[in-house]
C-alpha cells in the first residue's frame, strides 16, 4: 500500500527535518552493512562481492526510501528495486529471515539516529515518526516478501521439473551426462532404488470430506519429509499410491534407511511398505522393475509395513517365477480351500512374524484359537508351521499360490 504523499507533510524534530540525520546515505549504509556482518550471523557467510555490492546497494535504497517518506514523498521505483533484489536473493538461496532481520536491525540504527536530537517538545512529532516507521516497515517487508515468495515458487517449480525429467530418464534408461548437466543435478555412481507403496489415509474413506484433497495432502507430507531427510539429493516419482525413489547409495546406513521409511510413514500417517534394490544408473530400469515386483510380492504376503531388501527375500522372489516348482508349491495349500479361516490365520501369522498374540488381536480371537488353527493346518497340509521346515514350505506355498491364482 502506498500512501498519498500530497496528504502527508514532512516531519521535523527541533525545527529540522526528521530525515536530517539520515541524509548521508552512502556513509550510513556502509556503517549499517558492517553492523549486519558483525551481528546478523548469516550475513557473515555471504560472499564478499555480495556484501560490498548488492547488500550495500539495497541498504542505501532502503535509506533513500526512508528519507523520502519522512520528507513527505513516496518513490515507487525504490520499492521496485527492492523487489528485484528480493527475487535475486530467493534464487541465490539467501534465507528470508536473514533479509527481514537485517532490515529491522537497520531500522533500529536509523531510529536511534533520528531520535538522538529530540527533546520533550517533539513528543507529537515523535509519535508521528513512530507511525511512519511502522508504515515504512510495512511497505518494505511486504514488497520483499511478495517478490521473494513469487521467485521461490518459480525456483521450486523449475527444480521439480528438472527432478521429474532426470528421474524419468533414469527409470527409462535414457539418462545422459548432457541431460544431467542441463537439469543441474549430478548423477550418483550408484543408487538405492526404492519401490514405495502408500496405502489410503483413513480420511480418504470418509464420505464427508474430499478424498482427493486428503490424498494429495498425504503425498505432500511425504514429499516434504523426503526432501528434509535427504536434503534434496533423492530423486522421486511419487503419486498418492506410491512410486519410486532413487537415493544415492551410501547416503544412509542400513538402519538409517529403515528409519527413513518409518519417518515417511509418520509423515503420511499411514503404514508405508517399501522394497530396495541397488543399481548403477544404467541398470536402474531393471532394478526398478525388480523392486516393484518384490513390493508386489511383499504386499501379497500381507507383510507388516517397513523396508524389505532383495537379499532378504531373494528365495521368495524366485518362487514368483513361472514354472513347475511354483505350480507344485501353490498346490500345497489346496486342502485349506474349504477352510478359509485357516488360510487367513496362516497368512496373518506369517505376516506378523509368527507373533501369536498379534495374530490373535488382528483376527479378534483368543491365542488358543490361533494355536488350534495352526495344528489343523499341519494336519491338513502335512506341514507344521511350528517347525522351520514346515514353515518354509507353507510360506513358499503362500507366495506361489498368490501368483498361480493371478
Amino acid at each position: 500500500m502506498t500512501v498519498d504523499s500530497s496528504a502527508r507533510p514532512s516531519l521535523t524534530l527541533s525545527g529540522k527535518p526528521m530525515s536530517s540525520s539520515l541524509k548521508d546515505v552512502r556513509s550510513l549504509s556502509r556503517q549499517m552493512v558492517g553492523h549486519f556482518v558483525e551481528n546478523v550471523a548469516p550475513c557473515g557467510t555471504l560472499p564478499g562481492d555480495a556484501i560490498t555490492g548488492d547488500v550495500t546497494t539495497i541498504t542505501r535504497v532502503c535509506l533513500e526510501f526512508a528519507v523520502s517518506m519522512l520528507d513527505g514523498n513516496d518513490i515507487p521505483a525504490k520499492l521496485a528495486r527492492l523487489q528485484e533484489a528480493a527475487a535475486a536473493w530467493a534464487r541465490e538461496g539467501v534465507p528470508i529471515d536473514t533479509i527481514h532481520h537485517s532490515i529491522h536491525e537497520g531500522f533500529k540504527i536509523g531510529l536511534d539516529l533520528v531520535v538522538s536530537t529530540a527533546d520533550i517538545k517533539d513528543y507529537d512529532n515523535l509519535v508521528g515518526g513512530a507511525k511512519m516507521v511502522l508504515e515504512m516497515l510495512d511497505q518494505i517487508t511486504s514488497a520483499i516478501s511478495v517478490a521473494y515468495v513469487r521467485e521461490l515458487r518459480s525456483v521450486v517449480s523449475e527444480h521439480h521439473t528438472a527432478v521429474h525429467t532426470l528421474t524419468s530418464a533414469l527409470l527409462g534408461g535414457h539418462s545422459t551426462s548432457t541431460m544431467a548437466r542441463e537439469c543441474g543435478i549430478s548423477v550418483a555412481a550408484s543408487y538405492d532404488v526404492v519401490a514405495v507403496a502408500i496405502p489410503p489415509h483413513r480420511e480418504e474413506a470418509n464420505p464427508a470430506v474430499d478424498r482427493q484433497v486428503v490424498a494429495r495432502r498425504k503425498l505432500r507430507r511425504v514429499q516434504a519429509e523426503l526432501a528434509t531427510r535427504c536434503a534434496n539429493n533423492a530423486l522421486s516419482l511419487l503419486s498418492v499410491d506410491g512410486g519410486t525413489v532413487l537415493i544415492p547409495a551410501g547416503m544412509f546406513e542400513s538402519a538409517e534407511l529403515d528409519a527413513l521409511i518409518v519417518q515417511l510413514a509418520q509423515a503420511a500417517q499411514v503404514g508405508i511398505t517399501a522394497t530396495l534394490v541397488q543399481a548403477t544408473p544404467d541398470l536402474i530400469p531393471d532394478a526398478a522393475d525388480q523392486a516393484h515386483e518384490l513390493l508386489d510380492m511383499v504386499q501379497r504376503l500381507q507383510a507388516v509395513p517397513g523396508l524389505y531388501r532383495f537379499d532378504e527375500l531373494a528365495l521368495e522372489y524366485q518362487l514368483t517365477r513361472p514354472g513347475p516348482g511354483r505350480e507344485y508349491l501353490g498346490s500345497l495349500l489346496n486342502p485349506l480351500d474349504e477352510h478359509p479361516e485357516l488360510l487367513e490365520t496362516l497368512q496373518r501369522h506369517i505376516a506378523n512374524n509368527l507373533n501369536r498374540q498379534r495374530t490373535a488381536r488382528v483376527l479378534h480371537v483368543h491365542t488358543n484359537t490361533v494355536d488350534y488353527r495352526l495344528k489343523r493346518i499341519a494336519q491338513l497340509t502335512g506341514f507344521d508351521p511350528a517347525q522351520p521346515s514346515g514353515l518354509w514350505y507353507l510360506r513358499s506355498a503362500l507366495v506361489a499360490r498368490s501368483y498361480r491364482a493371478a
